[in-house]
């Protein structure tokens, strides 16, 4: 019997897991009375809907329902037809980086193209747009950028503290990945490279940073708000 069926398959998932009806591994001839039967989990509090066609079995702790982490609500926004299309950035990372301990409601994507935003369960997700090509090789290093160029908006905390951190965790960077994550920026705002490069020359690698030097105009600075930050030689980043 089906409904049997979906309660045994639903009940051998992981919880927090977001999964679909195909995810089930029905025929396709038996979806209509899979969805039937969820539909029904789900008024009884079984199982809970986060979007559209998508459930997922709660964990349950002292303090309640724990729902999926970001990744499971978004992960089918993330890799489509099991290539890379986009990743996750903003508030969740910065949380992951340290960089603050805030939570928030909203889910943040970086993408190749501009997409309308949408809600996810009780989260709203949003996307930023990528320059750079993506790939599962460079999104941590698309992280930090993003983490450079948003960093007014970081909450709970400064904007030194911030900057104090990111300079730990590009110095902790494998030579090649430093490489790579030079070369990527070439690809943001102004300010952003300045940056980068200020943190990249405070780090030891003064070598590396010519390449980034060459794209700022001596004539702008950067009014990024960090004028009494000491540890960063700001002045010949024109960085104020």
């Amino acid at each position: 019997m089906v409904s049997k069926s979906v309660e045994y398959r639903v009940g051998q998932l992981e919880t927090a897991r977001v999964f679909t009806v195909s995810d089930l591994g029905f025929p396709i001839e038996n979806w209509e009375n899979v969805r039937v039967k969820l539909g029904r989990m789900t008024r009884q509090g079984i199982i809970k809907k986060v979007g559209n066609g998508k459930f997922y079995k709660p964990e349950q702790s002292v303090f309640g329902a724990v729902a999926p982490d970001s990744y499971e609500l978004v992960k089918d926004l993330l890799i489509k037809d099991g290539v890379v299309d986009g990743y996750l950035t903003g508030y969740s990372v910065w949380n992951e980086m340290l960089l603050t301990t805030q939570i928030s409601n909203t889910i943040v994507i970086g993408c190749n193209r501009r997409r309308e935003p949408l809600t996810r369960g009780f989260y709203k997700v949003r996307f930023v747009l990528q320059p750079n090509k993506i790939t599962r090789g460079n999104i941590y290093l698309l992280q930090i950028l993003d983490a450079l160029k948003f960093l007014k908006t970081i909450p709970d905390t400064n904007l030194a503290e911030s900057v104090g951190r990111l300079n730990d965790i590009i110095a902790e960077l494998k030579t090649t990945d430093l490489d790579v994550l030079i070369k990527l920026a070439f690809k943001y705002p102004p300010r952003v490279r300045a940056l980068l490069g200020a943190i990249v020359e405070n780090i030891g690698m003064k070598e590396k940073v010519f390449g980034l030097r060459k794209t700022l105009n001596p004539a702008t600075t950067y009014k990024i708000g960090l004028q009494n930050e000491k540890c960063l030689n700001l002045k010949d980043w024109y960085i104020i």
